[in-house]
């Protein structure tokens, strides 16, 4: 057989920008970047080590949402599919094998 596969095992890789982020997760980290450098701008005197981990906090939530996970894309992924799994579970009604609807 000499392993000749029809799909490379790296195709969905080759659709992420830089083999891991996509369009949106580059979004949400600029974002999040970008609110924590306003911050630093707007509060530029010194601050206590705690007031900075606040100030730089929107850059760190946004880089663990986008920080990759073995088979996930990413953590922000694998929260939507928990979050799924756990409220958009859909109960399905066992009526039986023999079951009669009035239909012949």
């Amino acid at each position: 057989m000499n392993n000749n596969y029809l799909i490379p095992a790296n195709s969905k890789k080759s659709m992420l920008i830089l083999g891991f982020f996509t369009p949106v997760d580059l979004i949400i980290f600029g974002g999040g970047c970008g609110i924590s450098l306003l911050f630093l701008l707007i509060f530029n005197n010194k601050v206590e080590i705690l007031e900075l981990l606040l100030l730089i906090s929107p850059a760190l939530i946004s880089a663990f949402l986008v920080m990759p996970v073995p088979y996930y894309h990413n953590m922000l992924q694998l929260i939507v599919n928990i979050v799924s799994f756990v409220f958009g579970r859909k109960r399905f009604y066992w009526k039986g094998w023999c079951v009669s609807d009035g239909e012949e």
